[in-house]
């Protein structure tokens, strides 16, 4: 594992900020004052025996976090209305009122059917 003071990361504000390491017995007797050094430079890399171990992010940092990672509701309801719209189809219409009026043994064969396809890909 990288030593604490190779740790860098780039804040909400796009900025490469050096990492400041905090020993976990650091942490539980001041823990106060940790919590403070992270709200004001955005993290703290929390380590046992030099290690990094954890990271203590502000709450700033954390929602900037979330924010990046989590689709858009309109991203998501453009998706939806993307496969939607394949749905809707006179062919995908077709294809499943042809799955519904199939019989077992023609379900079957379709299966397989799709199984050598998917083989063949591979």
């Amino acid at each position: 594992m990288p030593k604490a003071a190779n740790l860098v990361f780039r804040n909400s504000h796009g900025e490469l900020v050096d990492l400041p390491a905090v020993a976990a017995t650091r942490l539980k007797s001041e823990c106060g004052a940790v919590l403070d050094e992270a709200v004001r430079g955005g993290a703290v890399v929390i380590t046992r025996h030099e290690t990094p171990r954890a990271v203590l992010v502000s709450y700033e940092e954390f929602q900037a976090l979330v924010r990046e990672r989590a689709p858009s509701l309109n991203d998501l309801s453009a998706e939806y209305d993307v496969l939607l719209a394949r749905l809707q189809t006179p062919a995908a219409k077709r294809g499943m009122a042809a799955a519904f009026d199939a019989t077992p043994a023609e379900l079957g064969r379709a299966a397989v059917k799709a199984a050598r396809t998917l083989r063949k890909r591979r």
